[in-house]
């Protein structure tokens, strides 16, 4: 756990969690790869020829070629609900923690997290790609909070209308997040991916906050980066988004410069949250995490621990002053 909840908000000032890391980092080639020059022509629509008038002629729909006659459309994949045990959060649990309590007034901690799920929701409904829709929450190093970065992230997203939120313990070495939330578990995302009869919905935890479910990380092995490395991991993971445009799936994994899972799940996400801790993470760490995790194509920079925002901004003042 992050020292976030050590800060003391009414006499510190609060500060952004978020802030454009290349002003802190100098990474001002860090992104998406450059699309390349050489790419092969799009192939020519064919031009419709302008429909004909009616004539008395008999009907030529007959003779159509057998391309231009199109079959009915497949039906669209449906969803697989998550249909796993119900179990309740304290909010005690949370409040203890630091994390974001559902039903407290808006703070500056969910105003900032309010911030980051906005970009991360806007890429994946333009893309339309269900890859986009799952999220990989990751650092270089232990200690810089990404875990509490995930669990935050997937309560904020979680009370979006309409939204389905699936926080999935993908830190098979050192699993925190059930502990974490004070929820029991036994089996989890590595016991679905050991045994291909085992249904991963049904292991989802149905929580009390509406819209969120916890997938716990299960029973570790020796063998967890090579089964995170599978077929089994896709399937899973087409499994729990395909025919769900709404649900979002976020993974919590170990530091990429600690282990190699987060490296082998990157090939499977569409969005990357790489979480850095301020005036700790130093550039080498953030280019060879970047590095690791480029089999993803859209990482994205979260600047935790801040304690000082150069703009002043001080989010969720607004609320607790009023006009």
């Amino acid at each position: 756990m992050t020292d976030q909840s050590k800060i003391d908000q009414k006499k510190a000032k609060r500060a952004s969690l978020l802030e454009r890391a290349d002003v802190t980092f100098g990474l001002d080639n860090l992104g998406a790869a450059k699309v390349p020059a050489n790419l092969p022509k799009p192939a020519q629509r064919l031009k419709t020829e302008p429909e004909a008038a009616p004539s008395r002629a008999a009907p030529q729909a007959a003779n159509l070629p057998a391309a231009e006659s199109d079959g009915p459309s497949p039906a669209p994949a449906r969803a697989i609900a998550l249909s796993g045990p119900y179990q309740e959060i304290e909010r005690w649990v949370l409040a203890e923690a630091g994390l974001i309590v559902p039903e407290d007034p808006v703070s500056g901690l969910l105003e900032e997290f309010r911030i980051v799920k906005r970009d991360l929701i806007a890429d994946a409904r333009v893309s339309k790609d269900s890859k986009q829709r799952r999220i990989l929450v990751c650092s270089p190093h232990q200690g810089e909070g990404k875990t509490y970065c995930a669990i935050n992230l997937a309560i904020a997203m979680a009370a979006e209308r309409d939204v389905e939120v699936l926080l999935v313990d993908a830190d098979v070495i050192r699993p925190s997040i059930a502990r974490r939330l004070g929820i029991e578990s036994d089996r989890g995302f590595m016991d679905a991916l050991a045994d291909p009869s085992v249904q991963p919905e049904k292991l989802a935890i149905r929580t009390d906050i509406e819209g969120l479910f916890v997938l716990p990380a299960g029973t570790t092995r020796s063998s967890d980066a090579e089964l995170l490395g599978s077929e089994r991991t896709a399937d899973i993971l087409d499994r729990f988004t395909a025919g769900a445009p709404n649900r979002f799936v976020i993974f919590d994994t170990p530091p990429a410069l600690a282990a190699s899972p987060a490296a082998e799940l990157a090939a499977h996400v569409g969005q990357t949250m790489l979480v850095v801790r301020a005036d700790e993470t130093s550039r080498a760490a953030l280019e060879d995490a970047r590095q690791l995790l480029s089999a993803c194509g859209n990482i994205k920079l979260l600047l935790n621990a801040v304690h000082f925002s150069p703009s002043g901004r001080r989010f969720g003042e607004y609320y607790e002053k009023g006009d």
